[in-house]
């Protein structure tokens, strides 16, 4: 089983990421599942804007479409800015709108039988509705969201300390990254057991 976690943090490598160190929990723990999880940060790639698969030449997003679906399990992980999904995660998902359209060999939606969650980080309040805007965009395009398949940090309303720079609140959010990853993991083989049929 594989795992595709895109980070889409605003920045480039090799910056520290708040949001990678947070979604490597959940990496681990899928790799205590035995499932081989390749990371991205979508930030150092080329995609252009756009809701095509295909943008033609200098385009970056066609590598990525191709690990999206040799994955059974999808993890976006963004921080918040401004209370919303950074910039970079509202262009991965206007690039995934095009899978809406493409269906595979039993005619399902090519999203189908495929599991996402996601992390969050920020020193800001709005947590809650960056998960519920990119939980409800993948559901859209047609993955299956676990219960609990997410987990954030932050330390409340107003600026403060980054991740990287605050141990409080790590236990909880690690807690919660590890039953994310474990929830995933469970949904995806059940899904693998028994696949959802071509809608209609």
């Amino acid at each position: 089983m594989k795992a595709l976690v895109i980070n889409c943090t605003l920045k480039e490598s090799p910056e520290p990421s708040n949001t990678e160190a947070l979604a490597d929990v959940v990496t681990e723990r899928l790799s205590e599942h035995g499932v081989e999880v390749a990371p991205v940060r979508a930030v150092d790639l080329a995609i252009a804007p756009g809701v095509v698969t295909d943008a033609g030449d200098g385009d970056a997003w066609l590598r990525v479409h191709d690990q999206l679906l040799e994955s059974e399990i999808l993890v976006i992980a963004s921080p918040t800015w401004l209370g919303r999904p950074s910039s970079v995660a509202q262009r991965v998902l206007e690039r995934m709108n095009a899978m809406m359209a493409e269906t595979d060999d039993a005619d399902r939606p090519v999203a189908y039988n495929r599991v996402a969650g996601v992390v969050v980080t920020g020193n800001e309040d709005g947590a809650h509705h960056v998960i519920s805007e990119i939980s409800g965009a993948l559901a859209d395009i047609g993955y299956t969201i676990p219960g609990q398949a997410w987990t954030y940090w932050h330390l409340g309303p107003g600026p403060g300390p980054d991740y990287l720079e605050e141990e409080r609140g790590r236990d909880w959010a690690h807690d919660t990254g590890r039953a994310m990853a474990d929830n995933l993991h469970g949904v995806a083989v059940a899904l693998a057991a028994l696949p959802l049929k071509a809608p209609g």
